[in-house]
């Protein structure tokens, strides 16, 4: 296996352009930071309805499902949270992106929770340490944290089963597929 296929982030624009431009790969709009970002714009009272409806996005079976929901949410916000309708229509492709993959990775790849846990592991394991010699020192236990969670989900809880991420590749030649990001 090899290859950057998918880039899950907050909605940068130059992140957004070095993956497009450096790696070639597909982007993903974080679904939790899309979610906060909406939810900013309603009332706390409306909050939790608003959430629940674009999750209804979320859950569809597959890509062609989940875009005509998120559409329909939209359509069915609209009138009562304009600029919640708005976002969703721009950011459709964005936090979308995840579903031109197999579904049964869908919930390991819309978010960057994964990441956000090993920068709080990292935070943590650094807090203990307080004042570190030299960079090197920083390095050590930053190189260890990653290693560490890199070998958990390898190992011990596989966070994308190998057999799951073969149906991304080419059956010859073992290149990444291209996938579309529209889809």
């Amino acid at each position: 296996m090899a290859g950057v296929q998918l880039v899950i982030s907050d909605a940068h624009a130059g992140l957004k352009k070095a993956v497009a431009q450096v790696l070639g790969a597909s982007w993903q709009r974080c679904r939790v930071h899309f979610m906060r970002d909406v939810l900013a714009h309603v009332h706390k009272r409306h909050q939790s309805m608003v959430a629940a409806a674009i999750r209804t996005a979320f859950a569809q079976q597959n890509g062609a499902e989940a875009r005509a929901q998120w559409r329909e949410t939209a359509e069915s916000l609209r009138s009562r949270f304009p600029k919640v309708a708005a976002m969703m229509d721009a950011a459709e492709d964005e936090v979308l992106a995840h579903t031109a993959f197999p579904a049964a990775h869908w919930s390991k790849i819309a978010s960057t929770n994964p990441l956000e846990r090993v920068n709080k592991e990292i935070k943590r394991r650094s807090d203990v340490v307080g004042i570190f010699p030299n960079e090197a020192a920083i390095t050590r236990l930053v190189g260890a944290v990653v290693l560490e969670q890199s070998e958990e989900w390898q190992v011990g809880r596989c966070y994308i089963a190998k057999h799951s991420l073969a149906e991304l590749h080419d059956e010859d030649n073992d290149e990444p597929k291209q996938i579309d990001n529209a889809a």
